[in-house]
Formats: structure tokens, sequence, C-alpha cells
């Protein structure tokens, strides 16, 4: 049986999804269509991205939707109401769908104060039929418990930095209790000295697996969905099979153990930290 994630409101989402940042015009729509004929069923996007129209061209070139889950980001400077809202009828228009299948805010952008608003407009949007599911991105529990005290409702996903040297062990917990969805950005802190210890290595030797496949699997083992991006097709295979191997719970351990308190990549800390 594949490995899944079923959200509180019944979001079925696979092991391992394809991240398209930096993907763009007729190549990052090539890249996008092997992809998916690979067999990646969840496509990673944003408004943000400034790609929408090239994961919607590979997704028309792929062949037909069928069980594909397209995925795109609401920006900080438009969480307002009505921007929101027109926000998203633009992402559909530039995707070239009817429905987007997972849209999610980027980032929650505290000092702003708007980002419970415009949760509430993608429920509308939901409501409305231009989005089938709807979550958040860098989210901490605060705000999290903020959109279920104004709205009676969790997002389905919030997907979040995480990694070895940062882990989000706490972070795994709380969603899996509320039904929230972890994806993880950044799964692999883009490989150099990670690659190089002792934890990912060991594994490797004894799975004749690579280090990006180690890391990959060790997200699976501990409940974390992580969207890798890739446009050479031998990397979006290998990706995807990491789900295949399985670590030992020792292997697990050790590499979660990796984590540090300073272990984020960019110090983009979600309680203070501001996209637009």
């Amino acid at each position: 049986m594949p490995i899944t994630h079923t959200s509180h409101r019944g979001l079925t989402l696979p092991a391992i999804g394809l991240g398209t940042y930096k993907l763009k015009g007729a190549e990052g729509a090539e890249s996008v269509a092997r992809g998916i004929q690979a067999g990646y069923t969840l496509l990673d996007s944003a408004y943000n991205y400034e790609n929408e129209g090239t994961v919607g061209e590979g997704v028309r070139a792929s062949g037909p939707r069928g069980s594909l889950i397209v995925t795109s980001k609401l920006p900080g400077r438009y969480q307002k109401h009505d921007d929101a809202l027109a926000t998203v009828q633009e992402s559909a228009y530039r995707l070239g769908l009817e429905n987007i299948d997972l849209y999610l805010i980027h980032w929650p952008n505290p000092k702003q104060g708007l980002y419970v608003e415009a949760f509430e407009a993608l429920l509308e949007a939901r409501e409305a039929g231009l989005v089938s599911h709807v979550g958040v991105c860098n989210f901490l529990p605060e705000h999290l418990e903020a959109l279920k005290e104004a709205t009676g409702e969790y997002p389905e996903v919030n997907q979040i930095e995480l990694h070895p040297t940062f882990p989000q062990t706490e972070a795994l917990a709380y969603h899996a209790e509320r039904g929230i969805i972890t994806e993880a950005w950044s799964p692999l802190r883009r490989g150099g000295e990670l690659f190089e210890a002792p934890e990912i290595t060991g594994p490797a030797q004894r799975l004749g697996a690579t280090p990006a496949q180690v890391v990959l699997a060790w997200h699976v083992a501990i409940g974390s969905l992580p969207i890798p991006k890739s446009s050479d097709p031998g990397r979006q295979l290998a990706n995807l099979r990491a789900q295949e191997f399985t670590l030992t719970e020792d292997e697990v351990a050790a590499i979660t153990a990796l984590g540090r308190p300073d272990g984020r990549m960019k110090d983009q800390d979600p309680a203070v930290y501001e996209e637009f």
C-alpha cells in the first residue's frame, strides 16, 4: 500500500511531493511534466514563485489531470479579504484550472494581523468552488489556534521548514493530534555538509541509497511530507523512490538528533518574519 497522509477533512496526500520553486518557462514546464510522468501526484507552487503558468502548462502537457493535486499559495501583500479572493482567482487563471486543489497562506505575517481574515477568505473560496482544500505555511501553534477560534476549523496542511537540523518534532506531534498534515519545505537543507554526516552516510551505505534518499526516507518515517525540488529527471525519480527505503528506529533517532536550536537555514522565525 502506498504511504499517504490524510487531513481532518479527508484530504489525502502522497508520501513525497514535487517542489517547483525556480522552475519557469518552457524548461520548467517540461520538468513538471516529467515529474508527473515519473509518478508525482502532488505539485507545489506559489503566487510569489511567479511560475503558476509554468506549472499549469506542465500539467496540461502530461495528459489528463487525473488525481493530480495542484497547490499554490497566497502572498502576504494580499491577505486582506477582497485581495485574497481576487488572488485565488488570479492563481486559477494563471494555472489554467477552474479549481485549485490546495491553497495555502504563505506566511502568517503576524505584524500585519491579517492572517485570520485571509483564512476566512480562503474558506469562502472553498465554499464557492474555487479551491478544494485550504491550508497554511509557517504557522506556529498560536496562529493555528487563532484560526480555530475564529472559524471553528484548523487548516488541513501546514507547510513548514523541516529537515534534520531543524526536525520540528513538537510541531509534528501538535499537527498530528489535530489532523493537520505536515509538509516540509527545504527538506534536504540543500545537502552540503548534511550529506556528509555519518548519521546519513551510514544508512546510505547499508541501503545502497544516496544521502538525499536517506534524508527523504527519514521524513517519511517521522510523518513529514517532504517536497524536494529538482528539474533533473534522474533525481526526480530517485527522490520519489526514497519512500521505498526503510530506516531502523535507531537510524531515525540518530538523524533526528542532528537537530539544534539554531538549525533554521535563514533564521526565518514565523513569530517575527514577514514576507510579502
